[in-house]
C-alpha cells in the first residue's frame, strides 16, 4: 500500500483518495434524496410502474419516513462508529443503502417502498455522522476542512445525478445504476485504512502508526507521523480522566460553549430555509413563468437547483482552506439572510397587488440553495467535528444531527398550512431574520478552526465573555 513510489513522499494524494471512497456512500445518500423528484411524477402519473397511481398520503409517508428513522439512527450510528470503528460503520452503511434499492427493485407494495425509504434514513444519520467523523480523522489540519466539505459535494452531486437519469432512463435501470455505487464501494473500501484515532483508543498503535504513515505518504518511524500519533494519544489521555462524555459536555464549561455552538451551527443551517424553498420551487418557478415566459418542467427546475447546489457545494470545498471557516460562514449567513427576506417582500407585494420584478423569485431561490450549500451546510459540517476530540466528536454528530433530522421533518410537515394560515411572506421573513441573526452568532462567538490544533480553539473559547477564569487545569481536562 506504499503509494509514494508513485507519489511524492508527504504527498496528501493517500488522503485525497480516502476521502473521496469514505464519501461514496453519501453519494449513493443523494440520489437517494433525489429519486423522489422525478419518481413521484411517475409513480403518481396514469404510467406508474405499480400499475396504479399512488396516493398523494403514500407519497408523503416515502419522503417524509427517512427523516423520522434517521434520529434514532444517528445516535446509534455514533455509538456503532465508537465501539465498532469507522470502517465498519461506513461498510454497514453502504450494504443498508444497497438493501434500499434492492427493495425498491423486489416490489411495488406500499410497505415495501416505505421500508425502503426508512433505509434512506439510516444512510443518512451514517453519511453525517460516520462519515464526516471518519473524513476529520484521516485528513491532515491543512485540508481537512476542504475534505469535510466533500461530503455537502457529493450529496449535491448525487442528487443532480438522479435528476439526470431520471428524465433520460426506465424506473428499474435507474435502480440497477443506483445499486451499482454502494455495491462497488462496499468491495473497494475494504482495502482502505481504519481511522487512526480509533486504533489508538482500542490500543492498536502500531496499526495507526501504520495507517497515518499511509495517509501521509511516509515512512512509519517518519518523525512527523509519530508527532501526530503522540498528539493523538495525548488527546485521548485527557478524555480519559471523565468517563461520561455525555454529562461532562453539559458540565463543563468549554465543552458546554462548544456543544452550543456546534448546536446553533446546526440549527441555522436547517432553518435557512433551503428545506422549503426547495419543496417550493415548482410553485415559484410557475409564478415567474407567468410574466417572463419562462417554461421549465418540473424535473428541469430540479436539474437547476441541482446544478446550483453542486457548484456552490464545489466552490466550498476549493475556497475553505484560503478563506477560512468564520468568513464563508458568515457570508452565506448574510447573503441568505437578505435574498430570503428579498423573497418574502416579494410575496407580500403580489399579495397586495404591487407590481414586483419577475425575476426576483428566481434569484433569490438560486441564491438562497446556493448559500447553503457553499456555507451553511458544509461549513457547519466541518466546524462541529473540528471543535472536539475523538470522544466526544461521535455524540456531539450524532445528537446534533437528531436535532436537525427532527427540524427538517417539522418543516415538512407544516411549512405549508402555515404559510397558508399566516401568509408565505412570514414564513421567509422568518428564515431570513434567523440567517441574519446567525450572521451576528458568527461574528460575536464563533472562532475560526482553519488549520488549528483543538487546544488553540479552546483557548479562543477559554478568553470567551461568558466564560470567565477557568482554571488551566480544567482545560487540559478536555
Amino acid at each position: 500500500m506504499k503509494f509514494y513510489g508513485i507519489f511524492e513522499q508527504g504527498s496528501k494524494i493517500n488522503q485525497v483518495i480516502c476521502a473521496v471512497l469514505i464519501n461514496l456512500p453519501v453519494l449513493s445518500y443523494g440520489a437517494s434524496t433525489g429519486w423522489m423528484s422525478p419518481m413521484t411524477l411517475l409513480l403518481q402519473s396514469e404510467d406508474s410502474p405499480k400499475g396504479v397511481p399512488l396516493t398523494d398520503s403514500e407519497i408523503s409517508w416515502m419522503a417524509a419516513v427517512p427523516y423520522l428513522v434517521c434520529v434514532p439512527f444517528d445516535l446509534i450510528m455514533g455509538v456503532m462508529g465508537d465501539k465498532l470503528g469507522r470502517k465498519i460503520s461506513l461498510i454497514f452503511i453502504s450494504l443498508v443503502s444497497a438493501a434500499s434499492w434492492i427493495l425498491l427493485l423486489s416490489s411495488f407494495n406500499i410497505w415495501c417502498l416505505i421500508i425502503a425509504r426508512a433505509f434512506v434514513g439510516i444512510t443518512m444519520a451514517g453519511c453525517y455522522v460516520t462519515c464526516t467523523t471518519y473524513t476529520k480523522e484521516i485528513s491532515d489540519n491543512s485540508i481537512r476542512g476542504a475534505l469535510g466539505c466533500l461530503l455537502i459535494l457529493f450529496q449535491t452531486t448525487g442528487n443532480l445525478f438522479m435528476y439526470v437519469i431520471g428524465d433520460l432512463l426506465s424506473y428499474k435501470l435507474i435502480l440497477w445504476v443506483c445499486l451499482t455505487i454502494p455495491t462497488v464501494h462496499v468491495v473497494v473500501f475494504l482495502f482502505m485504512p481504519e481511522s487512526p484515532s480509533y486504533l489508538v483508543k482500542k490500543g492498536r498503535v502500531e496499526d495507526a502508526s501504520k495507517a497515518l504513515a499511509w495517509l501521509r505518504c511516509e515512512s512509519e518511524n517518519d518523525a512527523k507521523v509519530q508527532e501526530e500519533i503522540d498528539i493523538i494519544r495525548k488527546e485521548q489521555r485527557n478524555d480519559e480522566a471523565s468517563k461520561f462524555a455525555l454529562k461532562t459536555m453539559f458540565t463543563d464549561k468549554i465543552l458546554r460553549r462548544a456543544f452550543q455552538i456546534a448546536m446553533v451551527a446546526t440549527i441555522a443551517r436547517e432553518v435557512c430555509g433551503a428545506v422549503p424553498v426547495l419543496n417550493f420551487a415548482g410553485d415559484i418557478f410557475k409564478l415567474a413563468s407567468n410574466d417572463t415566459g419562462l417554461v421549465l418542467s418540473p424535473n428541469q427546475q430540479a436539474m437547476l437547483l441541482g446544478v446550483v447546489q453542486v457548484v456552490g457545494s464545489a466552490l466550498a470545498s476549493s475556497i475553505v482552506e484560503k478563506s477560512g471557516r468564520k468568513p464563508l460562514l458568515l457570508l452565506s449567513s448574510l447573503v441568505s439572510g437578505l435574498s430570503m427576506c428579498a423573497l418574502g417582500s416579494w410575496f407580500l407585494l403580489r399579495d397586495l397587488g404591487i407590481g414586483a420584478p419577475s425575476w426576483v423569485p428566481l434569484m433569490t431561490l438560486c441564491l438562497c440553495i446556493f448559500c447553503d450549500s457553499s456555507g451553511l451546510q458544509p461549513i457547519s459540517i466541518v466546524l462541529a467535528g473540528e471543535i472536539f476530540s475523538f470522544k466526544y466528536r461521535g455524540i456531539v454528530m450524532a445528537i446534533t444531527m437528531s436535532c436537525a433530522s427532527f427540524t427538517d421533518f417539522l418543516q415538512l410537515l407544516f411549512f405549508k398550512p402555515l404559510a397558508t394560515a399566516v401568509g408565505i411572506h412570514v414564513a421567509f421573513y422568518f428564515f431570513g431574520v434567523i440567517c441574519l441573526l446567525m450572521s451576528l452568532y458568527v461574528i460575536l462567538v464563533i472562532p475560526e478552526t482553519k488549520a488549528r490544533c483543538l487546544e488553540d480553539i479552546y483557548k479562543d473559547l477559554l478568553k470567551s465573555k461568558k466564560v470567565k477564569k477557568i482554571e488551566e487545569n480544567e482545560l487540559t481536562k478536555v
